[in-house]
């Protein structure tokens, strides 16, 4: 066993490696000269009050303590074992095949959507043509969302699986390995998709197989089991166990679904705006001015806010980072965030969302599993609408906003598309503008400079989650009427981004296991 010891230093100490071990032996009871190994093992920016600290937790080995290795990727030859179908290649479709192949099973992914190569072309016309692929886009594709929108690994689900395994993957895949020492690790926009690449061709060479332009269009079901799937409206193939890894925002497996007699809920969802600032007057709040310390990385807030009823927080906060056109079909606008690695660009952005609840929304019905989603499409339609039905958004300076001006002038926003000038509190249903003008103002006064004019916020940020569930059985993890049929990660809402979806990925392949060895 290690010994894990506590530091707190200055940031620009970080650097000292003499410094920090002799800090850490000086808190422990180890002698130097007994110390086998030693390594930073987590760090965390402490930003509560002046001066800007780092705390640092230092993992020392020593005696006849050895260092273990990150978990190494150990596939084996799947070419001819029992197949399994997994829809959607995203971080919970990826991992499911990785886990698949390491446990023995041949994973055939079919995915809707292009290869990353292949998507930015598809993106690129979002931006300077405002066209959108319904099947290929920020959400549709390989990698999924995640791939170009940011990378964040940040998760709180650490009783849902083993976190440093799905971590440590992706070191073996090509990520640096400081995502396994900061608190909030990222990868970046532009490193992920060579990743993503690396982890789909360890797929194919164990004998698994990748589909793309392969979307799921139908489903047999015979005596609650699972038998066959269409792809494209064509081909049908038999597989006992199929795992719907397809992410939050497609839409149309939860109409086949219902078509199917196949149990779908409405469940909680959060919808609001993004809102952009100056990096450098976050960097100057967060760090009670010491805003050019050069060894501090673009400062990032958390703020949550209870407001009639109704959680109001950040979401998906991007340092450094672009406001992106998500939509996934014409007639609707939707705006996400991301950061490249180095968070270097001027901007910062961060969905402000409330919560909602289907109950409390005006056309609620139990035996509605489609509330929700009709609510959050309601709201991307409106936002396409105010903006002149282009993918411009709709959008206000943040003071306007919350004193009800239109505003006639905008500074340079990060968004390419563009935006058009609005009162959103005209555009948004009250039951969300209302809430976001007063956790707006109670932010104001918890970040002080935060509620400035030349903040411009974005309209909608509504892909924050699946607005459906897909209930499946706790235990073996399978639909809760349907043997093979495995809900999994975001868009069965069992998940909240990449790390968390990769888990669940993980433990579904797990759950097939159990089944056959």
């Amino acid at each position: 066993m290690s010994t894990l010891i506590q530091i707190s230093i200055k940031p620009h100490e970080q650097e000292d490696k003499a410094m920090l071990l002799s800090l850490a032996l000086s808190k422990s009871k180890i002698s130097k000269k007994d110390v086998r190994e030693w390594r930073v093992r987590k760090r965390s920016i402490d930003a509560r009050r002046a001066p800007v600290k780092l705390n640092l937790q230092i993992e020392i080995w020593s005696g006849h303590e050895e260092r273990k290795g990150i978990h190494p990727f150990f596939p084996k030859d799947v070419s001819n074992s029992k197949k399994i179908a997994i829809i959607g290649f995203g971080p919970a479709g990826i991992y499911a095949a990785l886990r698949a192949i390491e446990g023995g099973l041949k994973p055939v992914i079919f995915e809707r959507g292009k290869d990353v190569r292949a998507r930015r072309r598809d993106l690129a016309k979002i931006t300077k043509e405002q066209t959108v692929n319904p099947e290929s886009n920020y959400c549709f594709g390989e990698g999924g969302a995640g791939t170009y929108s940011d990378g964040k690994l940040y998760t709180r689900s650490k009783k849902r699986g083993n976190v440093l395994k799905a971590m440590e993957w992706l070191v073996f895949f090509g990520a640096d390995e400081d995502i396994l020492v900061d608190a909030h690790p990222h990868i970046g926009t532009n490193k992920l998709p060579k990743i993503i690449s690396s982890m789909r061709r360890a797929v194919i060479e164990a004998g698994g197989e990748v589909h793309f332009n392969a979307k799921l269009t139908d489903i047999r079901v015979d005596n609650s089991q699972i038998q066959s799937i269409q792809i494209n409206n064509e081909s049908w193939h038999e597989f006992d166990d199929v795992v719907l890894a397809t992410g939050h925002s497609a839409r149309d497996i939860y109409y086949l679904l219902h078509a199917k007699k196949i149990k779908i809920e409405a469940k909680p969802f959060a919808i609001g705006v993004r809102v952009e600032h100056q990096q450098e007057l976050i960097d100057k709040i967060q760090y009670h001015g010491d805003d050019n310390n050069p060894y501090l990385p673009p400062a990032a807030y958390s703020l949550v806010e209870q407001v009639d009823g109704m959680g109001v927080y950040s979401f998906c906060m991007c340092p450094g980072g672009i406001i992106a056109p998500c939509a996934t079909e014409p007639g609707e606008v939707v705006t996400n965030g991301w950061s490249p690695s180095k968070r270097n660009n001027p901007y910062s952005n961060s969905g402000i969302v409330v919560s909602v609840e289907p109950q409390d929304l005006p056309d609620f019905s139990k035996d509605d599993p489609f509330v929700s989603l009709n609510f959050q499409k309601s709201v991307e339609k409106a936002c396409w609408n105010a903006a002149g039905k282009t993918q411009r958004i709709p959008a206000q300076r943040l003071m306007d906003f919350i004193e009800g001006r239109v505003s006639d002038n905008f500074p340079k926003t990060s968004y390419h598309p563009g935006i058009t000038s609005v009162d959103l509190n005209k555009v948004l249903p009250l039951m969300i503008s209302k809430r976001l003008k007063k956790a707006f103002i109670a932010f104001g006064e918890k970040m002080k400079g935060y509620n400035t004019n030349e903040a411009v916020i974005h309209a909608p940020e509504s892909r924050t989650s699946s607005p459906v569930l897909i209930p499946r059985n706790a235990e073996t993890l399978s639909h809760v009427e349907i043997r093979g049929l495995y809900p999994c990660g975001e868009g069965a809402g069992y998940a909240g981004g990449i790390m968390s979806a990769a888990i669940d990925g993980i433990n579904c392949i797990d759950a097939i296991l159990k089944k056959y060895y």
